[in-house]
């Protein structure tokens, strides 16, 4: 069965940079829509940012995140990766990479990310 899996999550003082990284198991992401979603503690999962299929390439930022974040694909690695700059102590959650295939939602665990002095 697919399974995302997510990484790059940590603990950085406000104004720091993460890297996030998603990848599946043996399976292409390149021809999906792949998205980014976080949740805080108390608060309901929110959509961050999604990249559409290799072919096309466009992005989508949620308002909270941009100017500070870029999503994008490393083609060779088949990774998904959002970079996330200038972060904010309300930037805490977990998050969780997401990509619809054939009608079914597959999500991975989960990378905490905390913003904290």
């Amino acid at each position: 069965q697919l399974q995302l899996v997510e990484g790059g999550g940590g603990s950085v003082h406000p104004g720091g940079s993460l890297r996030l990284s998603c990848t599946a198991s043996d399976f292409i992401l390149d021809y999906y829509v792949i998205a980014w979603f976080r949740q805080a503690p108390g608060k309901e999962r929110e959509a961050v940012s999604c990249i559409s299929s290799i072919s096309d390439g466009s992005t989508y930022y949620a308002d909270s995140v941009k100017g500070r974040s870029t999503i994008s694909r490393n083609n060779v690695e088949k990774v998904v990766y959002l970079q996330m700059n200038s972060l904010k102590p309300e930037d805490t959650a977990v998050y969780y990479c997401q990509a619809l295939i054939d009608g079914v939602n597959y999500w991975g665990q989960g990378t905490q990310v905390t913003v904290s002095s």
